[in-house]
């Protein structure tokens, strides 16, 4: 099954703002299973998840700043 989230043209500042808020959620979500894990493994896979996490972020910003005022995005979401 596929459920198209995003698919459109937007400005940068609408693009780093949209993309922005789904990884911060995404990191949200791993330091809640942080919080509520007793596993030290689990743990350390979890904060190396939000690293990259806030590592691509900047990375897309990066991009986005150097693409100009228009962006297309497209996000789906596949599930098996």
């Amino acid at each position: 099954m596929n459920v198209q989230l995003i698919q459109g043209q937007f400005s940068s500042n609408d693009a780093i703002d949209i993309i922005t808020k789904m990884i911060h959620i995404k990191i949200k979500y791993h330091e809640n299973s942080i919080n509520n894990s007793n596993n030290e493994e689990d743990t350390k896979n979890r904060e190396a998840k939000i690293k990259r996490l806030q590592k691509d972020l900047f990375d897309i910003r990066k991009h986005i700043a150097s693409k100009g005022n228009k962006i297309n995005i497209l996000a789906n979401l596949e599930i098996e």
